[in-house]
């Protein structure tokens, strides 16, 4: 295996475990919760979470613009950039976190009016909510910390704090719920000190391996800096703005269609999960490669790069496609218990087959896009992605029904690809 494999695959599938194992934190909660005799509870922390999932992803920035400029700083062998890199990270996730709580009486309140919650299970959300709030700085640091790392070309790290939070999450949470019969309050505590616990045993391994010197806060916010670390950023953000839009309205439009086209909508798309967990593992190897490669000036090796990702990609790609024509039903029976939704699912399962191909593209030349720090590009394919979303959804959906929602969801995935690699073909000669 050529060595630029080899240091793929050393990337990546560190990374697809994290990918993995990052959800169960969530999953903790509710499986803690689903044996307390009453759904409300299971109601609580599914829109106290949704209320985070959202708040999180908006700050998903510090992880990815973080990895592209310390990847460049790493690859220049600029240590003192690197620290600034961090530095600047951890300001905007502190200075934003402290937002989040200062705020969080007013985010709770509209985000719960949004959703409806009904009187017993906004009162359990609430204190769901209040609590688990005070995990932001943790959160948003460890976004930094993991995107400072991954660039490094350190994916191990993130991989052993995400192992270390889902274990203490579990610890702690079974013995305030079931020991102490703190119910929600021990949930939630059970989940903020994992947060806590994962951010400082972050900061403990990157101290002790790479002993980063903090430069004085007047050399932090330098004007000139901080205008291109709030550049890339900024894109990177308003870009995850367009990637919600598309989400929540891909579930708006599968909700109007009744409970069940919901739930058939809702199981078809952990297909898209699944593989897009093993895709993010391959686009973070872009990210420290690709970095790494412009930093060091070395276009030579930066091109292949580039040529072995896209092959990875493919293999992926076809990977699935098989597996998901093979065992589609039977993953499907796994994922749920209801005859009528997997019934139901099948007349849109073709779709899923497509997955796949029309989206490896999207998830190379991010992790490649991210990693060059050409952020404004990802920015206008994300733009034309999503129009092309929405243009096709209200010219299809009237006529064809949920058929025309999962061609709209498939050509915007395929569209982000495909802009990408004419913008990298033109800007590459």
């Amino acid at each position: 295996m050529k060595s630029i494999n080899r240091e793929i695959l050393s990337l990546a599938i560190p990374s697809i475990i994290t990918n993995i194992t990052t959800p169960l934190l969530a999953l903790m909660d509710v499986a803690i919760v689903g044996h307390m005799g009453d759904a409300s509870y299971i109601a609580a922390i599914a829109v106290g979470g949704t209320v985070f999932n959202m708040i999180y992803w908006l700050f998903a920035f510090l992880r990815m613009g973080t990895s592209g400029l310390s990847a460049q700083a790493h690859g220049s062998g600029d240590n003192n950039e690197a620290n600034l890199v961090l530095a600047r990270g951890l300001l905007v996730a502190l200075s934003a976190s402290m937002l989040i709580i200062i705020l969080s009486p007013l985010i709770g309140h509209i985000s719960f009016a949004i959703m409806e919650v009904h009187d017993e299970v906004l009162a359990m959300a609430g204190k769901y909510f209040r609590i688990l709030v005070w995990g932001a700085p943790a959160v948003l640091c460890t976004y930094t910390f993991s995107g400072w790392t991954l660039g490094r070309k350190n994916p191990r790290a993130p991989m052993w704090v995400s192992f270390i939070i889902n274990i203490t999450n579990i610890v702690v949470s079974l013995v305030l719920v079931l020991g102490l019969g703190w119910k929600i309050e021990g949930v939630a505590l059970g989940t903020l000190s994992a947060q806590w616990l994962g951010a400082l045993t972050f900061a403990v391994i990157i101290w002790r391996k790479c002993h980063p010197v903090f430069p004085p806060m007047r050399v932090v916010v330098l004007r000139h800096a901080l205008k291109r670390f709030f550049s890339v950023n900024i894109d990177i953000f308003l870009r995850t703005c367009c990637l919600i839009a598309v989400t929540v309205w891909f579930t708006r439009a599968g909700a109007s269609q009744g409970t069940v086209i919901l739930a058939v909508n809702t199981l078809l798309m952990q297909f898209f999960i699944l593989f897009s967990y093993f895709m993010d593992g391959f686009a973070f190897a872009g990210e420290a490669m690709c970095g790494n490669c412009l930093g060091a000036n070395d276009s030579d090796r930066l091109r292949e790069s580039v040529r072995s990702l896209l092959g990875w990609g493919l293999a992926m790609a076809v990977s699935f496609t098989a597996i998901y024509f093979i065992a589609g039903e039977w993953i499907m029976r796994l994922l749920s218990e209801d005859s009528n939704v997997i019934t139901a699912s099948g007349e849109y399962f073709n779709w899923v087959l497509l997955i796949p191909l029309a989206g490896f593209l999207a998830f190379t030349w991010d992790g490649v896009f991210i990693g060059i720090t050409r952020t404004r590009e990802m920015l206008m394919s994300m733009a034309f992605a999503t129009l092309t979303y929405f243009i096709l959804y209200f010219s299809l959906y009237p006529i064809m029904g949920n058929h025309g929602l999962w061609i709209a969801f498939l050509s915007y995935l395929l569209s982000r690809g495909i802009v990408l690699h004419i913008l990298y073909r033109i800007n590459s000669r």
